[in-house]
């Protein structure tokens, strides 16, 4: 049987997702519970390229604890009651009374990710795991889908189609690297820390590199500072120091539902300004309890006479050169315009993401795609793409609409509002029944 003719025995979706982090595992649980509230039998599928569910794994680091509150779960904003909350969550786990005493907002990332792994099993009859999204195609003959190709990651040779009335495309965040720099077996990006980490344990490295003055750059830093007592660490940033992340409360205000609304209606050049004053909520910043352990270490070493911690200041990486037993690093310090070059084992990239790219997925409809002036695709405020008018479907993105929906488009903080929108946007239009 062909993969064309398996395909015409499908049943057709209303909902087809790609990829499953967050914020699609967020939307199935949206349709989930309108479908039993309402009785609707909305029909969706996901489709996600690892072999099981998996947030940021790489830098599930111990202590480590999220940067956004616990009641900003995948539901609670937008049904406070749902079964799929973190309270229900550590209810069925017998934690509920242990998390009330630990008088914390913040649960580590560790429980935060075993909260997302228990609500994706929750609905993982819904998921086709260890398969990509390979095209996207429209033919008006066949009504209002979109025929969506997708195969098997470890055996492409097969091929099956799916015909959907709407795809929601959450395919997350690509890790960036400086330009002219490659991943190799001693250069890393900090999303793949810990699994790098594995295999060079016991191989007893001695230097360390990290380059990158946020979030993530500063976890970096003080867990291998923690994990190789022998080693030393070099933190590469382009600040005089770590700046502090501006949690106050009504900053906290930039990452509330209804920003997005005046947000997306805001001029142009209100947007460049919000960005200007509101980045360091968000972009390159670091938690003021790190910034003070960290501190507090490198004091005591410079009590002790002995140095592992190193703090580069207003410096940047200019060139990389891996060798067959180390890396060379030419590092440009900024202040008096000077270059130092540095030997470590490893380096890691604690440099950021792309944000997801929709082009090549959407290759088969992408002309269909309206686009704005710097070339990103046009969205509307509910998420979808707009297209022109012979494209019928509807497309939808979540994520990569940082310069019109705001800070919270690639966050945790607005899932649960966006998806129940989402949602009311496809219901808009009558999903036939069986």
């Amino acid at each position: 049987m062909t993969a064309q003719t398996a395909a015409a025995l499908e049943p057709v979706l209303d909902v087809l997702g790609v990829g499953f982090g967050p914020s699609n595992l967020g939307l199935a649980i949206a349709i989930d519970e309108r479908n039993q509230a309402e009785d609707l039998g909305v029909k969706a599928r996901f489709i996600e390229r690892k072999p099981s569910f998996g947030w940021h794994r790489g830098m599930l680091i111990e202590g480590a604890t999220m940067q956004v509150s616990f009641l900003k779960d995948l539901v609670t904003m937008r049904n406070p009651v749902s079964g799929f909350s973190f309270l229900s969550y550590l209810h069925e786990k017998g934690r509920m009374a242990d998390f009330i005493n630990h008088k914390d907002f913040y649960p580590s990332r560790l429980e935060f990710h075993d909260y997302l792994e228990w609500a994706a099993a929750r609905v993982a009859s819904d998921v086709t795991y260890g398969t990509e999204v390979v095209g996207v195609e429209f033919d008006p003959e066949e009504g209002e889908t979109l025929a969506v190709s997708v195969r098997e990651v470890d055996d492409p040779r097969t091929a099956t189609v799916y015909r959907t009335r709407n795809l929601v495309i959450a395919s997350g965040l690509i890790p960036k690297l400086p330009e002219g720099v490659t991943r190799s077996e001693r250069v890393w990006h900090s999303s793949e820390l810990l699994d790098r980490l594995e295999e060079v344990r016991h191989g007893a490295p001695r230097r360390f590199a990290v380059v990158g003055a946020g979030q993530s750059g500063a976890e970096a830093t003080a867990h291998l500072h923690d994990v190789f007592p022998e080693a030393e660490v070099f933190s590469v940033i382009p600040r005089y120091g770590y700046s502090p992340a501006d949690d106050s409360s009504f900053a906290n205000r930039v990452f509330d539902p209804d920003t997005v609304n005046e947000f997306f209606g805001s001029a142009a050049d209100v947007k460049q300004k919000f960005y200007a004053y509101h980045a360091n909520t968000n972009y390159s910043v670091v938690d003021n309890d790190l910034i003070s352990e960290l501190y507090r270490r490198s004091y005591l070493e410079s009590v002790k006479g002995h140095r592992r911690l190193h703090l580069l200041n207003m410096s940047r990486v200019d060139e990389v050169t891996t060798g067959p037993d180390d890396v060379h690093l030419r590092v440009r310090l900024m202040l008096d315009d000077t270059s130092r070059e540095l030997d470590v084992d490893y380096v890691v990239f604690a440099t950021g993401y792309h944000p997801m790219d929709c082009a090549g997925l959407l290759g088969g409809v992408l002309d269909s795609c309206k686009r704005e002036s710097d070339g990103r695709l046009r969205v509307g405020r509910n998420y979808r793409v707009v297209t022109s008018e012979d494209l019928t479907p509807g497309i939808y993105v979540q994520g990569g609409v940082e310069l019109s929906h705001g800070i919270t488009s690639s966050l945790l903080s607005n899932i649960a509002v966006r998806s129940g929108e989402i949602v009311d946007s496809i219901l808009q239009r009558p999903v036939p029944t069986a």
